[in-house]
């Protein structure tokens, strides 16, 4: 159990608190020591100031009660608008009544690795007892996913081999008509074949701006999305009656219980990665995503490559380029 108190500066979130999290209390007795009203009227202040509570918000101010922290009691705070009352809000306060902090507990008993976990999923890479997995959220409509997908990957494979095992879970987005249809036949292919699932995501991916023709028909992506499943399940010598079954019956199930994971996770938009459990949302340098890899190694009991170097960048000119003739 990770255990750090901080100085009340940094309790901006009071707001969110008060606000957002009210509900009706009745009072409780309590055997804690009140506070001078020379000391709570610091604590008031301090706490108004820091969070820049508006004058509307009452603040009902606990006595002293012992704390797990050596040197501090623990007094609870709770903040009243609109004739709604929070939840009291812990804060710790020194012996000598000149230092107010706010105590928080992390439980990191749990390895990060259980987070997200990669069960049932089509996999690449290493093995199921491979150190490092990393779980993507992806969106087979989705461009940023696709340069991900098309420089990420291949490099972390080239850097790790085996010891690096990698899986998508969906998170198609609103704005994407077809993903979701590409995210179940994608998964009906992967029912059968791993090869056959990720030969598919790979030919999305590059090709999604092509889906739709010209005039971006949303019919056409789907019975083009639909053949490549079937093609690739050919391709595979899968069960073909199971395979247009699954198809032809669009079962967003599945994909729609990712979804609900990756919102849990906090996951908004894509791509987003969990390298055994460590968050990584948005584009990064490929220097950052080892780095993040070769801790992961080294907590698993790995020794990692060498250090990555990073390609030095073309040397410019100052000639200028004269067009042919």
């Amino acid at each position: 159990m990770l255990i750090a108190a901080r100085p009340v500066r940094y309790l901006l979130l009071l707001l969110s608190l008060s606000g957002a999290g009210c509900r009706a209390q009745s009072a409780a007795v309590s055997s804690a020591t009140p506070l001078s009203p020379g000391q709570a009227r610091r604590v008031e202040v301090m706490i108004r100031s820091k969070a820049n509570l508006p004058p509307n918000y009452i603040l009902q101010i606990g006595g002293r009660e012992p704390s797990e922290l050596p040197g501090y009691s623990q007094i609870m705070v709770s903040f009243t608008v609109d004739g709604k009352t929070s939840r009291p809000v812990p804060f710790l306060l020194s012996a000598d009544g000149n230092t107010l902090a706010q105590l928080s507990k992390y439980d990191i008993a749990k390895d990060p690795r259980e987070l997200v976990s990669d069960a049932g999923r089509p996999a690449r890479g290493g093995p199921q007892n491979a150190p490092v997995v990393i779980v993507g959220f992806d969106d087979l409509e989705c461009p940023f996913c696709a340069k991900m997908h098309s420089e990420l990957f291949p490099a972390i494979t080239e850097r790790y081999g085996s010891k690096v095992r990698i899986v998508y879970r969906d998170f198609p987005l609103d704005q994407h008509p077809w993903a979701v249809r590409a995210a179940v036949d994608a998964n009906c292919v992967g029912a059968q074949s791993s090869l056959g699932y990720w030969n598919l995501v790979d030919y999305i991916h590059a090709h999604a701006s092509e889906f739709g023709g010209p005039d971006k028909s949303l019919a056409k992506a789907n019975d083009s999305l639909d053949q490549l499943a079937r093609d690739q399940g050919k391709l595979q010598k899968v069960d073909m009656a199971a395979l247009d079954g699954c198809v032809k019956k669009q079962d967003d199930t599945a994909v729609k219980s990712s979804m609900k994971l990756g919102e849990d996770l906090g996951i908004g938009a894509t791509p987003v990665l969990f390298v055994n459990g460590e968050k990584l949302e948005g584009a990064y340098p490929l220097e950052d995503v080892f780095r993040m890899i070769d801790g992961a190694l080294v907590a698993s009991g790995q020794t990692p490559p060498p250090p990555y170097k990073p390609a030095a960048a073309p040397q410019s000119t100052t000639a200028s380029a004269k067009p042919a003739s």
